[in-house]
């Protein structure tokens, strides 16, 4: 991330311990480009350190969504979900099994 930023990491990063590999950097780019290094910064400092994997890993997943689909982001995935379900009504909540 720091890398990306073109900034020397320091040991108390906050980007460092999620986003270290060749794959973190590719999505703290789409991070950065969609929420900016600072809101993110700053919204992980208010998560406590024991849910800011889960907190990372959805804000990476909504970022890549959002840079796929700029209007409904990570909303189209689930329109899409939802559709396949109503596609297939066997796997409908609501379905009831009736025999003849």
């Amino acid at each position: 991330a720091c890398k990306f930023l073109r900034r020397k990491c320091v040991s108390e990063c906050i980007f460092a311990p999620y986003f270290d590999s060749e794959q973190g950097a590719a999505h703290f780019a789409a991070v950065h480009k969609v929420f900016g290094a600072s809101n993110v910064s700053k919204l992980l400092l208010q998560i406590p350190a024991h849910k800011r994997l889960d907190a990372v890993v959805t804000i990476c997943y909504e970022a890549q969504a959002r840079l796929r689909d700029p209007v409904y982001g990570c909303v189209a995935h689930i329109f899409a979900l939802q559709q396949q379900v109503y596609i297939h009504p066997s796997i409908h909540p609501s379905y009831t099994h009736r025999s003849s």
